[in-house]
């Protein structure tokens, strides 16, 4: 599930980093007494004529700041939303707030203070990534005493180009020496693949960062296991870099065991492709495993062993190394997946796709279904993330995400979609395509005769059970499945724990990390009984 980029609580500078949208305007604007439109230009500065998702953000106040869109909060924001194509530089367009909106059309806001924003979303991600360079904004804009549908229709101006921005990746309480050894140590990997670059029809790269242990280069001799870690959702290839070097940092001061690692982005345009192989995204497990790890392997001085090969990703990462490791046991030592998406779908973030009559928006009693709680106190239900998105654009977004991966392709190209946006219903033809090619727990149960030797005891999953996205319960009937096959599994539900601090170990909040790392390596090294140690760069 989310990494979610904007939450409050960033967990990590890593990782931990997972509806028809013309039914939603249908059923906003035919309840709307009126429809009420915002004017936007586009500036003057633009030299050229701009695509894309005009984005309408507002939220009630006075402080003059970007409107931010909040999942842990979505009603604290209202969204309207319109395609533009061929929008030339000094051109307005006028915005129904009332037509494609969430949650509501803005002619029922009640009168108050409120401060509006206009964003146009030129590459369709930001669902995703949220504001990208390429995109254009306007100022903040105070609505005072603001009334619906009265005075003079509010005017906004895109005038601001969103900028790269770059960032330290280091942390700051990095010695020298260890800052500099980051550094060295960590590779860009921009892999040309042929499998991904013929499934669509031009260049594919996977993307990577790989690092290199402390000592690396002063034991040429010496091979090292390797670490795959992929990220969750609203994760990226730079996230990765911040991972590597706290990594690289946890490594030089001897708190985990030398190794390699590769920082895999799993981030597309259409959410996380999870490196499964997949009709809509592409053959990515195929293009990793057979493509990239072995040019990895003949690169850098790798063990190039399956005890030697090792997966760890949390949230959408976990489950795609969950998945990697049932995919292809023969090629993977063991995975150590952390509050993986859904692993058997009987408990999709507590919805039973397969009962009879499945809806993802109401219970059998007419309750909602949450996705999201904090502190036991539910922050949203499926329904308001769906149709947030849906909003957002109909690319990128989490729920559509699932859809990207895992349904079958539909006649127009796009994937299915697995449930009915408007009403919740869930369509059963696309739930069975779901259970036969992505289930964990129905395809281990299926192919264990086959698979069994391979992957007995190399299935280690941990989960919090306060999860944030309640995926605790999926994984408990995950490990049942293996429980019942005598799969040596090696499950860890910790009390209380949520998606966010899972990692915390006393007061270290990747204190995790270290314990993995460790479990990883007496694999590979059974013989080495590896220990803290203290520090393994040297002060300069």
């Amino acid at each position: 599930m989310k990494n979610f980029r904007r939450s409050p609580l960033k967990f990590l500078p890593l990782v931990l980093c997972g509806f028809s949208l013309a039914c939603i305007a249908q059923a906003v604007s035919s309840q709307s007494p009126q429809h009420l439109f915002f004017r936007v230009t586009l500036g003057a500065q633009q030299t050229t004529p701009v695509s894309g998702r005009l984005i309408l953000l507002i939220k009630p106040g006075t402080k003059l700041e970007d409107v931010e869109v909040n999942e842990f909060h979505p009603s604290s924001v209202s969204i309207a939303a319109k395609d533009v194509s061929g929008w030339k530089p000094g051109e307005s367009v006028d915005v129904d707030t009332d037509n494609i909106a969430f949650p509501a059309g803005f002619s029922k806001l009640p009168q108050g203070d409120y401060v509006v924003q206009a964003v146009l979303d030129t590459a369709n991600r930001f669902a995703y990534y949220g504001r990208l360079p390429g995109d254009i904004e306007s100022a903040p804009m105070p609505l005072s005493d603001w009334s619906a549908g009265q005075g003079d229709e509010p005017r906004l101006t895109l005038v601001k180009p969103i900028q790269p921005t770059t960032r330290d990746w280091l942390p700051p309480k990095m010695s020298a020496a260890e800052k500099q050894g980051a550094i060295d140590s960590t590779k860009l990997l921009d892999f040309p693949s042929p499998v991904l670059t013929q499934f669509w029809g031009r260049p594919m790269n996977l993307r990577a960062w790989v690092l290199l242990p402390p000592g690396y280069r002063d034991h040429p001799k010496q091979r090292y296991p390797t670490v795959y870690f992929t990220h969750g959702f609203g994760g990226t290839l730079e996230y990765n870099r911040f991972t590597a070097a706290m990594i690289y940092q946890r490594m030089a001061e001897g708190k985990m065991p030398p190794m390699i690692w590769v920082f895999l982005d799993e981030s597309s345009p259409r959410g996380t492709h999870e490196f499964a192989d997949s009709v809509n995204n592409g053959p990515w497990g195929e293009a990793l495993t057979q493509e990239a790890v072995p040019a990895l392997e003949r690169q850098y001085r790798m063990d190039a062993k399956p005890s030697g090969r090792f997966l760890n990703g949390h949230s959408s990462g976990g489950w795609a190394t969950l998945w990697l490791q049932v995919t292809y046991p023969k090629i993977f030592g063991g995975t150590w997946s952390t509050s993986p998406d859904p692993s058997d779908f009987h408990d999709f973030t507590g919805i039973d796709l397969y009962a009879a009559h499945a809806n993802v928006y109401r219970k059998p009693d007419g309750a909602p279904y949450p996705i999201i709680r904090d502190k036991g106190q539910v922050m949203a239900t499926f329904q308001q993330l769906t149709q947030l998105e849906d909003v957002l654009g109909p690319y990128g977004g989490q729920i559509r995400s699932f859809d990207w991966v895992f349904s079958p392709r539909g006649p127009g190209g796009r994937p299915e979609t697995m449930f009915n946006h408007f009403t919740g219903d869930v369509d059963p033809a696309v739930v069975a395509y779901w259970q036969q090619h992505y289930d964990i727990a129905y395809r281990v149960a299926q192919q264990w005769p086959s698979i069994g030797k391979d992957l007995r005891g190399k299935v280690h999953l941990y989960v919090g059970t306060a999860d944030t996205f309640y995926l605790d319960g999926a994984a408990h009937k995950l490990d049942a499945v293996f429980q019942g096959l005598h799969a040596d599994e090696h499950f860890t539900f910790i009390p209380g724990r949520t998606h966010f601090d899972l990692y915390l170990m006393g007061k270290d909040r990747a204190g995790l990390f270290d314990e993995i790392a460790r479990q990883m390596y007496a694999v590979a090294r059974p013989k080495a009984h590896w220990k803290a140690a203290g520090p393994t760069v040297a002060a300069p």
